[in-house]
């Protein structure tokens, strides 16, 4: 019985930690329509899980360009919910600012710059609430690095 209690255990923590966040498009929760999934920090294309589809890693409050773990391969990194292009951390370099659920362009935090809103997992464009303007959906709970990456993954890559 012990064992068996072991098991199943073992069995829930494996599936736990291998667990997919998948992101859909629009307001869909079909599987035909996922753009990408995040599995451990990683990126990968569509519902893959293939490292040859990972689009981009998360490791710490750095985005990383697909597997790569060197600085020169730094797309994004976050401090502070600004977010900097490469390694840089020069306010010029700031790209998007994410504060409130709102995401800002660059520096700003003025109603008229935002560029998406964040609410119950849905992203809107600009400062809308309406349902036929969420962009995608993201089925579970993410970190700003988790959001900075799946942002990436869809706006650059589809």
């Amino acid at each position: 019985m012990k064992k068996l209690i072991l098991l199943v255990t073992i069995l829930l923590a494996s599936l736990s930690i291998s667990a997919q966040t998948k992101v859909y498009k629009g307001t869909s929760s079909y599987s035909g329509d996922v753009l990408c999934n995040i599995s451990n920090g990683k990126i990968y294309k569509k519902t893959s899980s293939y490292s040859g589809d990972i689009i981009c890693t998360v490791s710490g409050s750095k985005i990383y360009k697909g597997t790569s773990s060197y600085s020169g391969d730094i797309l994004y990194n976050i401090s502070d919910g600004k977010v900097y292009k490469g390694t840089s951390s020069y306010s010029g370099d700031i790209v998007m600012t994410i504060k409130d659920g709102k995401v800002y362009k660059g520096t700003s935090s003025y109603s008229g710059e935002v560029i998406a809103t964040i609410r119950d997992g849905k992203v809107y464009t600009g400062n809308s609430s309406y349902s036929g303007d969420i962009s995608f959906t993201i089925a579970d709970y993410v970190t700003i690095e988790e959001f900075v990456a799946i942002w990436h993954a869809v706006k650059y890559t589809y």
